[in-house]
């Protein structure tokens, strides 16, 4: 095996095609295209599946891809390394957040000290924003919930009660609690089911012996808020996470309150990186 090889692999299966790949190391399509070639001939293993010009990695593909994924983070940590001094005037850090509230700070001083760094920012629930920072999609997570994987350095943000939210505009707004009960005679705006949110809502629902049922289910807090703000019935939030502005105000759950435990996150394998090391210490010390 050779590494121009394997190397070719990687960025075909990265960026999904060979022109792509080609484009990304500077290569032309063929070139690549050789080298994936020699590998598999090499190996007498069928890595990409290409069919009508579409490119798509077999089983023994996305295996290796998943070694390889490892093998090019290490080789970044290394090349990191040895170019210790040009650390933060290039690279970018990829963050993955339910929410990027809990974060601004730390996001507003890292911006003031290191303007150069390019910071991309997408948003999920808790079960992407893990997936993403196992599978080295994302370099920092920020979720509700405290993952138990002990391959994950955790930083406790604290803890805020979910609460239920609404239009002014919307008769039920005049309510200072509601029951579970209550909530499911009322129309639900609720995530998506990977949301940690809506799962522990509705553990505390089942508890009550009541099942809440969404009337509408929208992907991402904000899409959850913006059908909310237009009169379309209840959404839910943590209460960090809420503001009384926008024509919207907040109701509390009566029974026992549901806590989310907010929490920034990185894999421990990768705490050295330079860029991850140093905004994961400035989110703790925000936190002190």
């Amino acid at each position: 095996m050779r590494y121009v090889q394997i190397r070719a692999f990687h960025y075909v299966a990265t960026y999904g095609g060979f022109s792509r790949a080609a484009q990304a190391l500077f290569l032309t399509q063929p070139a690549v295209s050789d080298q994936v070639k020699k590998l598999e001939d090499e190996y007498d293993i069928l890595l990409f599946s290409r069919q009508k010009k579409q490119v798509s990695l077999t089983k023994q593909g996305a295996e290796l891809f998943q070694i390889t994924k490892r093998l090019f983070e290490v080789e970044g940590q290394a090349l990191e390394y040895l170019s210790e001094n040009k650390a933060f005037t290039t690279g970018t850090l990829r963050i993955k957040a339910d929410s990027t509230l809990h974060i601004l700070g730390a996001l507003s001083r890292f911006r003031v000290k290191f303007p150069k760094v390019k910071i991309e920012i997408s948003t999920g629930n808790s079960q992407d924003v893990i997936r993403d920072l196992l599978s080295y999609e994302a370099d920092i997570g920020v979720l509700g919930t405290i993952p138990k994987n002990p391959n994950i350095d955790v930083i406790r943000l604290g803890k805020s009660p979910i609460i239920a939210f609404t239009s002014k505009s919307n008769p039920i707004a005049k309510n200072k609690t509601l029951s579970y009960k209550g909530l499911s005679e009322l129309p639900l705006v609720m995530r998506e089911a990977g949301s940690k949110t809506r799962q522990k809502l509705n553990a505390a629902a089942t508890k009550k012996g009541v099942t809440l049922r969404p009337t509408i289910e929208a992907e991402g807090r904000e899409a959850v808020e913006e059908i909310v703000r237009a009169g379309s019935g209840i959404g839910f939030v943590s209460s960090k996470e809420f503001s009384e502005k926008n024509n919207l105000v907040s109701i509390q759950i009566e029974d026992a309150p549901i806590d989310m435990e907010e929490a920034v996150i990185s894999l421990k394998e990768r705490s050295s990186g330079k860029l991850i090391k140093t905004f994961m210490a400035m989110v703790k010390n925000n936190t002190l």
